[in-house]
Parts: C-alpha cells; structure tokens; sequence
C-alpha cells in the first residue's frame, strides 16, 4: 500500500519538474538565441517479490514478479536547433546561421552564446552591453608590406573597432595597366614634333599618391614607331625635376636610362614580348614586363620610385596590340591619402572590414566562433551564457563557415527556437500526469482509511 503512495509522490515531483521546464520554456519565448529544453521520464527501481525460473522438464519457465516504485527524471536536454532569424538593421547586431557559439570573454574566462545582441563601448570594443563581456575574435595585424593580414590559428582576443581612427597614408608602389594598342595606327617617326605626335598618341592616365599622400597623375603616353613596335612617354605632374622610365633588366647591370621613354615590343599575334629603356641596353623579355617610374617631389631630395606593371611577357594579362580600338586603362595602384574610418561591415565569415573615408577598405578584424562535439553537455550559467562541461567537450575555436560553424549574418538576431503550440501540448499532458499521480494518491488514502475502519 506504502509503494503506491510513494510512487504517486514520484510522479507528482518529476511532474513539477516537466512544468518547471516547460514554464521556463514559455517565459523565454522571445529571449534571443534561447534553446528549449525538455524532460525525458524513466521508471525507478523495481522491487522483486519473485524472481524468474527457468524450464524444466515437466513445467515451463516462470517470469519475475516485479513491483515498480515510481519515476524520476531521466534527463533534461536542451534542444540546439535553428531559430529563425529578425533583423535588426543594427550592424552589431549578429545571428548564427547553422552550428556554433560566439566566443565572451569574463576576464581569463570564456563563455559562449547564441545570443549576438553585440555593441561598441566607448573604447571601441565589441561587447555584450548588458553584461560588459568582451567579444573575442582575432584583430589584423600588418606584414612588411604594411598589408593587414588576419590570423586566424592564434589565440582569439578582444575584438575593437576603432571608429574614426586615422588610417595613415600609403605611398603607390606600382601600377597596373591592362589596355590595348590598335595595330591599324600609323607609324609615327621619331623625328615628328611632339605636339603632332601626341594628336596621333594613346595617351592613358592614373591617379598615384606619394609618402604625404599628395595624388599625382601619371600619364603614359604611347605611340607606334614601327612594325610590332611602340615607344612609351611617362610623365608625373607636381614632380621636381626630371622624371625617368627604367626598364627593370633581369640579367647583367641595370645601366640606368638618363630619360622618360622605352620601347615595346610585340609578337604578331599582339602579344607583348619585349620592354627595353630607349637610352640603354637594358631589356627584359620573360616572366613580368616592369619598368620603374623615378621621381622627386617638393621638399624631399630622396628619389621615389613607382613600378609600372605592364604584363607578362608572351601573355595577354598586361598591354596588348590588337586589331581593335584603343583603350587606355590603368587598372590597379595601390596608394591612398590618409583617411578616417567612417563604417563598417561583418560579412558571413565574421570578418570586420573598415570603410574609410578615402574610400578604402580594409579589414580589421575576425569574430570567432565555437562547436562543441556535445553541445548538450554545455552547462548554462545565465545570462544566455554557457560554459564548457565534463561532457561538452573542448572547444574548437575558428573562423564562421568552415569546419561545421555555421555562417554569421550581421544585423539580424536569432530568436528563440521555443514552440508555443508544442509547450502547451507538452503542458496539458503534464497537468494530466500530474492530477493522474494525485488521484493515486488520493486512492491509496482512501484504502488505508478503510483498513483502519476494520477495528470500528
């Protein structure tokens, strides 16, 4: 009689435990980057009143007989799976898509989080406001080349946006150029007078900038001179004195070309072959085609120099000559002004790129993320927190979209994965569960009641 009492007082606990989760469920609903959790049951001990026997001969086998003493939780998991995504139109403001965890920092503890309800401090890093923890990621660095480079096998750290930092000036290095020499122009002789040869030139221009960041223009202007041949001009405005074109010689001494021109040279299928310097022996006729641009500015004695790019011997990646229209484009340099950082972005990968206001942009930074083998073995700790288990497994620290994480979308947050119409089916079986252990209860009750009587 004692055991149904005890197993109804069982049922009635664990039960309550059920409504407790299903409660916490619901009351999160709108909690971003909550996972719902749920209650598994499982039957207790058993008390044997006979064991089992085995056949023999004349009879057969008899089964145990087993009394069961009641319930317990089996275990409480929570459920990792995809919630739906709401933008925000904040650019902080980050949501996981797929697996993974962003990565806090408390001190020299790291927490992890669904939730990506991120801003700026007044120092410019990223962090949870309502709770100070620090984002962690890996900031870029530069290399010899003053180039930002992300690396992303080192240790994850404070993540800070440096909003309207300076970004120094970058001096060009080289310039690219990608056009083409009409074959059909005339040939134009040396001896014609420059302003008569500039009518009938291809003339291309493009911005540079030196150590200060001032633009100079480089104009490069082009004419042919013979078959499959053209000599080039480079001039640079604002520069001090003359300004040189040498060609870069692969083998032998670089003899240096006392003025501004060079020749090129073309197969017949209008491929460039050959650069040579006009005033020396220098030439160069495999791998890359390069002359350098030497030049001085106001104030500075020091001579500057500037690569001039103009494709791969026997290619078509560089300047050309065929049988069509001239263009003139050079393509790519690589100098700036100074600028200030007026925005930026976080693409899926979690990179934080600059946006200056010299139109550059460049990264800055990575946030990183974390899978677990057994997320459920996380231990939550508040606060959309949780913190690595026994069981959860080691972090694995790494970039967003790659070894299972999941890819980050900025200005969206994940909402919560609890289903309201499953919690109120879950709460309405609980209830019945419940009231079922307490009418147990209630009806072992009423038998002791009557075997107390019996004395009456």
């Amino acid at each position: 009689m004692m055991r149904s009492l005890f197993s109804g007082v069982s049922g009635l606990k664990n039960h309550q435990t059920r409504m407790d989760v299903i409660g916490n469920n619901i009351s999160n609903v709108n909690t971003y980057g909550f996972k719902t959790s749920r209650v598994s049951f499982q039957d207790m001990l058993s008390q044997t009143i006979s064991g089992a026997a085995r056949p023999e001969e004349e009879r057969g086998g008899v089964n145990p007989k087993q009394v069961g003493l009641g319930m317990t939780v089996a275990s409480i998991d929570r459920i990792f799976t995809q919630g739906s995504l709401q933008v925000t139109g904040n650019q902080t403001d980050l949501a996981i898509s797929g697996d993974g965890f962003f990565v806090m920092a408390d001190g020299d503890k790291s927490l992890y989080t669904r939730a990506g309800t991120f801003s700026t401090d007044r120092d410019g890093t990223l962090v949870n406001p309502s709770n100070g923890l620090k984002v962690q990621g890996w900031m870029a660095t530069t290399d010899a080349d003053n180039n930002p480079v992300l690396n992303t096998q080192g240790t994850p750290d404070d993540l800070v946006i440096p909003i309207y930092q300076k970004l120094n000036a970058k001096e060009t290095s080289f310039v690219r150029y990608q056009c083409n020499l009409d074959s059909k122009l005339p040939i134009i002789p040396d001896s014609m007078p420059a302003a008569q040869r500039a009518s009938a030139a291809v003339v291309t221009n493009i911005d540079t900038y030196d150590n200060l960041g001032d633009p100079h223009r480089v104009t490069l202007t082009l004419w042919k001179t013979a078959t499959n041949e053209w000599t080039a001009s480079a001039a640079m405005t604002d520069a001090e004195g003359p300004v040189t074109l040498d060609v870069n010689a692969l083998t032998g001494e670089n003899l240096p070309n006392p003025n501004s021109r060079m020749r090129l040279t073309f197969s017949p299928d209008g491929k460039l072959v050959l650069a040579s310097d006009d005033a020396t022996s220098d030439s160069v006729n495999s791998g890359n085609l390069s002359a350098n641009v030497n030049y001085r500015i106001a104030g500075d004695p020091a001579v500057r120099t500037l690569r001039l790019d103009l494709g791969t011997s026997g290619m078509i990646n560089g300047i050309t000559q065929f049988s069509s229209p001239s263009t003139t484009k050079g393509v790519e340099q690589d100098g700036y002004s100074m600028g200030y950082m007026e925005a930026f972005n976080i693409d899926n990968s979690g990179v934080i790129t600059g946006v200056y206001s010299n139109g550059i942009q460049r990264p800055i930074g990575q946030v990183a993320m974390s899978v677990f083998t057994n997320p459920q073995g996380l231990t939550a700790v508040g606060e959309n927190l949780f913190e690595m288990s026994n069981n959860s497994g080691l972090a694995n620290i790494g970039e967003a979209n790659q070894g299972g994480r999941g890819k980050i979308v900025a200005g969206t947050l994940e909402m919560s994965n609890v289903d309201l119409s499953d919690q109120f089916t879950d709460m309405i079986i609980t209830q019945r569960g419940f009231q079922a252990n307490s009418r147990t209860i209630t009806t072992s009750d009423q038998m002791l009641q009557e075997v107390i009587n019996l004395k009456r």
